[in-house]
């Protein structure tokens, strides 16, 4: 088994629930702004609808095919477009609000701060996210992750996005590693687990709904503490 030095992991959706605190923060929103009076949808089909519409704009964002200024004015009056609500009548402020409240919530995966504390004594641990700088730190703090890392590139500070080798050549040149003694971590077969690939670096897949695929990994897990069994 190769001996490894660093540890690159993804933030959202490996170690930050993001679907569970983009829930919760959606679920106020819903609350906040009556959007119950409109009756044709429920809060969870309100929610079903923003993660689809997020996911779809976040592939454009990856592909640079839009900016972070256009997904976030876009997503939630595509969302509740969709949802029957005329765009004359969508609040103005709910992007920020929702921007605002999200990094605040605190829930990480299981087994997120007994593993990070584990592997920091062996290991020299960074984080690699295409979130951006203002969210991403603040989540950090909220869950108090940022105690464990030594590095926290995110894409704005690299100037491009995962899977682009070059956001994880900026990783290793700003850690002092080599793609050799460094393995990536993350929930994404394009953006984590492919991109770390082609740079060179071993990967484990982080995969707790157990996902078919047909990639050669380094690594696959479905929980988080299951990297104590090899690292």
């Amino acid at each position: 088994m190769k001996s490894y030095r660093h540890l690159f992991f993804d933030l959202d959706h490996t170690l930050w629930d993001f679907d569970r605190n983009a829930g919760e923060t959606l679920h106020t929103l819903f609350d906040l702004h009556n959007l119950g009076r409109y009756g044709t949808f429920t809060v969870e089909e309100f929610i079903a609808r923003y993660q689809d519409v997020n996911h779809a704009l976040w592939r454009l964002y990856q592909a640079n095919k839009i900016s972070q200024t256009q997904l976030r004015a876009t997503r939630f009056v595509r969302t509740l477009t969709r949802l029957g609500v005329p765009e004359a009548e969508i609040p103005a402020e709910i992007s920020a609000q929702f921007t605002e409240m999200l990094p605040q919530k605190k829930a990480v995966f299981p087994h997120t701060h007994e593993t990070l504390a584990y592997l920091q004594t062996k290991y020299q641990l960074h984080l690699i996210t295409n979130g951006f700088n203002d969210i991403q730190y603040l989540k950090l703090e909220s869950s108090d992750l940022t105690k464990y890392f030594g590095q926290i590139i995110t894409s704005e500070h690299s100037g491009c996005l995962k899977p682009d080798p070059q956001m994880f050549a900026h990783a290793l040149q700003a850690a002092g590693a080599t793609a050799q003694e460094s393995l990536m971590v993350g929930d994404n077969l394009e953006c984590d687990v492919l991109g770390a690939y082609n740079a060179g670096i071993d990967q484990v897949y982080f995969n707790p709904a157990r996902r078919s695929h047909r990639m050669q990994i380094t690594y696959e897990i479905a929980s988080l503490d299951e990297l104590r069994r090899f690292l």
